[in-house]
């Protein structure tokens, strides 16, 4: 099955973000921010046993699931950035925490044959589309049955940086 691909130690390393997306629920949508926040939960978070990112945010948008992830409820979020200031680690990016709503449907319904606009336009090939399996010890992250992350940087569930 193809998946999108996003390989976070390119995008990270991006000057500026100029993909273009077609999530037609938001026409101003940057829908690579969204998986970019997924991605850094699922693969950067250290999941602390006692979330001072949780508790900083004054409007609980931040929960963690069963297996420790964090998940942002983008509708609650103002936008003030306590829980990245107050992240021991600094796993939280203030560039990934907009006020506004962005989200991303991988293009379900509209990539059966062609890649998605977003990796259509991304110049610097951080997004991809094509078949690929998990294999951690390669730096590649299987998130669910159609988004697979790339990162060299970090491994899976917080552990020590892979230099």
């Amino acid at each position: 099955m193809k998946r999108l691909v996003l390989n976070l130690d390119i995008c990270s390393a991006c000057p500026a973000c100029v993909i273009e997306c077609s999530y037609y629920y938001h026409p101003g949508n940057r829908g690579v921010d969204r998986l970019r926040e997924l991605a850094t939960y699922a693969l950067v978070c250290r999941r602390c046993e006692d979330g001072t990112c949780v508790r900083a945010c004054p409007v609980e948008a931040l929960e963690r699931d069963e297996a420790g992830v964090l998940e942002r409820h983008s509708m609650r979020c103002i936008g003030c950035h306590s829980c990245a200031h107050a992240c021991p680690f600094g796993t939280i990016y203030t560039d990934l925490l907009p006020y506004g709503l962005s989200g991303c449907d991988l293009c379900l319904d509209r990539s059966a044959a062609d890649p998605p606009l977003c990796v259509r336009t991304c110049p610097y090939g951080a997004l991809e589309y094509r078949e690929i399996e998990g294999d951690a010890a390669a730096g590649i992250h299987l998130l669910d049955d159609r988004l697979a992350v790339i990162s060299h940087h970090w491994l899976r569930h917080g552990k020590e940086k892979a230099g």
